[in-house]
């Protein structure tokens, strides 16, 4: 049975949830699921915006149907050609025999790479800012390539002033019933889970967002539409205002987020030595992970949210710990830059790992390393104490002489 939910009078949600799905792109774990939003304009001609992921194909065709009442589906309009969203393409051809796809020349060689039908005279191949009129709606098209990839492009529609923004501004997260930002308490359900989409799926490409925001800086967009999440027609300022802090690798807080690998727990202790004594001066917000037992998406997520990072490793194997260079590998992938980064490493005959620690972070963009390095022999001494004690008074001062705490 059909499960809908109206946009607008005449544009009709059409989407669907997995909660059944445990990690997104078999990657990145999603304990509260996923939604996979579509939309169907209903005017003169029918348009359906992008699909949805296979796993909720029956769903999602039932929406349809029941959305179109007997009418047949004149538009397919893709924005975004990754499988969570394409997976019905051919599906919906076989359905509705004059349906055309409405998509770019990028969007049109990919859909030639994931199927083998014939799309010959099927196709309407748009460039930017050209136009398609449904009748009282207009669909306007704006390329926004590498958010997150290359042929993606948002559709913007004229006369009701909607920007169906493809992966941008989207979360992890299935709707439980709630379509709209307004109908949820977003900061505190959902906006831990956009971070982590954003950092982990869109956040290598800052430079891409910015260019995407400024193009549409000048178009008069009163609800965002995004393929996962809930659909924004109130407050839009405060999800531009993330997506604007996160693209220029921004700390969105002035706080400091504790990372450490430790075997027998006495890193640990350091780490929490040094956490306790930061909220003790009255530092707001801190974060302490065991990366061991934490997904590294979970601490790309507070490295977006954190202006000061501290990174505490054992040396093993005469290396970093596995879970760190796996964490930093990911920070470099994703572009991180313009962080304080403090070093905690530990090793009962040689510690190493923080010159290894170094070397790669200074390989990095605009990551400034505060001295001293705290370097423990197995475990915490007095020596260790005051290294810490140290430590903790230039991480106070950095946060003072940057952001004024």
């Amino acid at each position: 049975m059909y499960c809908t939910r109206n946009v607008t009078e005449s544009i009709i949600w059409v989407g669907g949830c997995d909660r059944r799905l445990a990690l997104f792109e078999n990657l990145f774990p999603i304990s509260r699921g996923v939604a996979y939003n579509s939309y169907v304009i209903l005017d003169e001609k029918t348009a359906l915006i992008d699909t949805v992921d296979s796993s909720i194909s029956r769903q999602f065709l039932e929406n349809i149907h029941h959305a179109l009442n007997g009418r047949s589906l004149d538009y397919l309009v893709i924005n975004h050609m990754e499988p969570d969203h394409c997976a019905n393409i051919e599906e919906l051809m076989l359905r509705f025999p004059n349906l055309h796809i409405v998509g770019n020349e990028k969007t049109l060689a990919l859909i030639r790479q994931f199927y083998d039908m014939d799309v010959e005279g099927r196709i309407l191949t748009v460039k930017e800012n050209d136009t398609l009129s449904l009748g009282r709606h207009t669909l306007r098209f704006y390329f926004t390539p590498m958010v997150h990839w290359p042929e993606v492009m948002m559709s913007y529609e004229e006369n009701e002033k909607i920007l169906f923004s493809a992966d941008g501004f989207g979360s992890f997260g299935a709707l439980n019933g709630a379509l709209f930002s307004d109908e949820v308490d977003f900061d505190r359900d959902w906006l831990r889970d956009a971070r982590r989409y954003y950092g982990n799926i869109v956040g290598k490409y800052g430079p891409q967002v910015q260019a995407a925001l400024r193009k549409l800086s000048g178009v008069d967009i009163r609800m965002l539409c995004p393929l996962h999440g809930p659909v924004w027609r109130h407050d839009l300022d405060y999800i531009l205002g993330k997506y604007d802090h996160w693209s220029r690798y921004e700390p969105e807080e002035k706080t400091v987020a504790l990372f450490y690998g430790s075997m027998y727990g006495d890193t640990e202790n350091a780490v929490n030595i040094l956490a306790a004594g930061l909220a003790e001066r009255g530092i707001r917000n801190i974060a302490v992970y065991d990366m061991s037992s934490t997904h590294v998406s979970e601490l790309i997520a507070e490295v977006f949210r954190c202006s000061h990072l501290v990174l505490a490793s054992p040396t093993y194997n005469n290396g970093i710990y596995p879970a760190m260079l796996n964490f930093l590998h990911d920070m470099k992938a994703l572009n991180l830059q313009n962080r304080t980064v403090a070093l905690i490493e530990n090793g009962s005959w040689a510690p190493s790992s923080a010159k290894q620690i170094r070397t790669l972070l200074e390989d990095m963009k605009k990551i400034r390393i505060l001295e001293p390095v705290v370097s423990i022999r197995s475990s915490v001494k007095q020596d260790v104490m005051r290294s810490l004690s140290e430590l903790k008074e230039k991480i106070l001062d950095s946060l003072s002489e940057k952001y004024g705490i």
